[in-house]
């Protein structure tokens, strides 16, 4: 009896879709995926604490040192610059499979159009920012979403200027991570638009589950949006702009407003 002959080296077609595949997951796990696993942990643990989520809250831009303002900062800057790391990491990806356009240009993020960016994401903002803050208030209110609690920084100098930095360092990791790269990248790999669709708006639910069930489903329509709008213009760049803008307004204007409103719900 004939032994079975060894099967051949995998295809080059094959062998690319299987690089592709295990890099997509190593981005992922490296940044937003990694956010969508502790997301679905902690919303685990408000779920089996006694009291209902609106009891609870879920605080972001917190204080590192407090009572230490300049050791605090270095850490504000410190998380800031490393959550951009994984951006850094798509350009380099991107830069090596395509040189001749170069990084994030293939995604749409340049100073080519700054125009159009900017004005197509300020009244992208503009339009989901009220949509969302009334979502928001009124999954709270109906015991579906946690207490946000956009900012806790202690009142010096950098304050406002971190929140700035940090609303930006959102949207660009989002952005470009959510929508740019994993779209490419699962087109590659032969997911239908629909299928790359929904698991990108799943995923930008899912790192927000930390919120609670109206963070995950406001978040995952607002992907749902997002990656339609990236197919009709060809770029990030006004993706990042509008998310940017709406952080900023979030963080800052509770910064301002928080205590002095009464429709502004607080820890």
């Amino acid at each position: 009896m004939l032994a079975e002959a060894p099967a051949g080296p995998p295809s080059g077609a094959a062998s690319r879709r299987r690089l592709l595949g295990s890099e997509t997951l190593l981005v992922l796990a490296l940044s937003l995926g990694a956010s969508a696993v502790s997301s679905l942990i902690s919303f685990v643990g408000v779920l089996t604490r006694p009291g209902g989520l609106k009891d609870q809250a879920a605080r972001l831009n917190t204080s590192h040192a407090p009572g230490r303002p300049w050791l605090d900062l270095s850490w504000q800057l410190f998380g800031i610059a490393t959550a951009l790391v994984p951006v850094l990491l798509v350009a380099h990806l991107l830069l090596r499979e395509d040189p001749s356009r170069g990084g994030l240009r293939t995604l749409g993020l340049d100073r080519s159009r700054p125009g159009f960016d900017l004005t197509r994401g300020t009244g992208l903002a503009a339009a989901i920012g009220g949509t969302g803050l009334f979502f928001y208030l009124g999954a709270r209110a109906a015991g579906f979403n946690l207490t946000v609690v956009p900012e806790s920084l202690p009142d010096v100098w950098w304050k406002l200027p971190v929140l700035i930095a940090s609303a930006l360092q959102n949207a660009v990791l989002e952005e470009v991570v959510v929508v740019g790269y994993l779209l490419r990248r699962l087109g590659q790999l032969g997911w239908t638009p629909a299928a790359a669709l929904a698991a990108s708006a799943v995923l930008r639910g899912s790192y927000h589950l930390y919120q609670g069930v109206g963070g995950f489903l406001g978040n995952m329509a607002m992907g749902v949006l997002f990656v339609l709008l990236y197919r009709r213009w060809g770029r990030v760049g006004p993706l990042v702009a509008a998310h940017a803008l709406i952080d900023i307004v979030a963080f800052v204007g509770y910064a301002l407003l928080a205590g002095k409103v009464g429709w502004l719900p607080t820890a």
